[in-house]
């Protein structure tokens, strides 16, 4: 067993050298999408997400795409949509976490969350259940990578 030395999660991260006191959060994380209008619509309409930014950008080595940020309402976590570049990237769209769930969507109000979804047309693999950090259904996004909605 590896021991990172840490003890206290959240406030003070003690490492074996350092101390770290500042305040870190995740930005953003990247989702490999095969077209980003078609990602966009399902994440605005069928989730409720905000289109936080749509721009054309470059990639490294000078080509045109997009920088397309969404994220849901309220939240400091966006999510970045890509667009597959390449057959390595394209292979992954859908499978980003090897088929396990790989995504965790928190909603206040599970019951009308999971009924917009479903009138949108967002396929759940499983019925909403009871566990006990509360209710859960695991649903597929517009690229097929699995999602747990949490209530």
């Amino acid at each position: 067993m590896v021991s990172l030395g840490l003890r206290h999660i959240g406030q003070q991260c003690e490492g074996s050298s350092k101390k770290y006191r500042s305040r870190m959060h995740i930005e953003s994380v990247a989702i490999i999408v095969d077209d980003y209008d078609e990602a966009i619509a399902f994440f605005v309409d069928a989730l409720g997400f905000e289109l936080v930014e749509d721009s054309p950008a470059l990639t490294n080595d000078g080509r045109p795409k997009r920088w397309v940020i969404i994220r849901p309402p309220g939240a400091s976590t966006a999510v970045l949509l890509v667009q597959a570049d390449g057959d390595r990237q394209s292979a992954a769209v859908g499978d980003q976490a090897a088929g396990r769930v790989g995504f965790f969507l928190r909603v206040d109000d599970f019951d009308h969350s999971y009924r917009r979804m479903v009138e949108h047309g967002v396929r759940f693999l499983s019925e909403p259940r009871e566990e006990s950090y509360g209710t859960v259904a695991v649903f597929l996004d517009i690229s097929g990578n699995k999602w747990d909605l949490l209530g």
